[in-house]
């Protein structure tokens, strides 16, 4: 069983190597970004044993993302997944669904109206599809990300 807690200081070195394995996905930071990025979240949780991540911003967030600049534009309350990711080894034991359940909970809690994210279509994801489907998101739009080589589906889960 894989606990979720928040995130410490000693997580910083584990987090990014996570994060760097899956930079196709989430996009590649240095360890000083990465720590930024950390710092400035509102809401950050991991599962034990270097299982996983989970990282959000509100709609106040001091943060530069195309994709969260989007969502800035559509909503005026929000908590914004900027990422999440679960280890090589720890995948299919449920850690994505337990570290999302916290979220809608802390969500819910802190009265946000919804909890959104992006997922990619172009390259195409389709578990990561079928997973958010599953709990509820919607899609709510569209992008292709010039420069970057993809396409988005904005989606939202109202609470």
């Amino acid at each position: 069983m894989f606990a979720i807690r928040s995130f410490i200081a000693d997580d910083l070195t584990w987090t990014h190597a996570l994060n760097e394995e899956h930079a196709v996905e989430l996009s590649s930071l240095t360890l000083d970004g990465f720590a930024e990025l950390i710092e400035k979240s509102t809401y950050v949780k991991v599962a034990d044993n270097d299982a996983g991540l989970l990282v959000t911003y509100d709609q106040g967030g001091d943060y530069s993302s195309i994709n969260f600049r989007w969502f800035c534009e559509h909503y005026d309350n929000f908590l914004y997944v900027d990422r999440i990711v679960i280890s090589k080894a720890a995948r299919g034991q449920g850690i994505a669904r337990k570290l999302y359940d916290d979220l809608f909970q802390f969500a819910k809690a802190k009265g946000y109206e919804r909890v959104v994210c992006e997922v990619n279509s172009d390259p195409p994801n389709p578990a990561s599809d079928a997973f958010h489907a599953s709990l509820g998101f919607k899609v709510v739009g569209k992008a292709e990300l010039e420069g970057k080589g993809k396409t988005v589906q904005y989606m939202e889960k109202a609470l």
